[in-house]
């Protein structure tokens, strides 16, 4: 089990390889990435900003909670932060588990948790030039 908040581009791949073992018959790998339209307005890019220290400990928190609550420790997450282009990787969450519903219901819980709890911003940088800070950290 790990978590990350990292400057670097993102390598779902990588994180995946990472949970894999052969006790495990489930692997779900999700990617939140830079959309082009948010809320009917053209997007460019996105700066992702955090409270590190608060960040990393939450992201554990969540990390350990889904662990115990799934039975698996095979999980790993990594957010970005900085500034990214349409597309990137924000967000790599991958879990593996035995069983596949395990796998799936630990990586809907740790997205859904980091968004919700993880002090994460992200400003938006829109076609005409402007740039906003909107809601939230983490893929949406």
């Amino acid at each position: 089990m790990r978590t990350a908040l990292v400057t670097d581009v993102l390598r779902p791949e990588t994180l995946l390889a990472e949970v894999s073992a052969t006790r495990n018959g489930a692997a779900v790998l999700f990617v939140g990435t830079v959309r082009e339209v948010n809320d009917g307005r053209a997007v460019t890019g996105i700066d992702y900003r955090a409270y590190e220290a608060m960040a990393e400990r939450e992201l554990a928190a969540i990390a350990t909670e889904a662990a115990e609550r799934f039975g698996t420790r095979d999980l790993v997450v990594e957010h970005r932060l900085g500034s990214l282009a349409l597309g990137e990787a924000s967000v790599v969450v991958a879990v593996a588990h035995p069983h596949r519903a395990q796998a799936y219901e630990a990586s809907r819980f740790v997205i859904e948790e980091l968004k919700r709890r993880v002090p994460i911003w992200k400003r938006e940088h829109y076609v005409d030039g402007t740039r906003e800070w909107v809601g939230h950290g983490g893929a949406s």
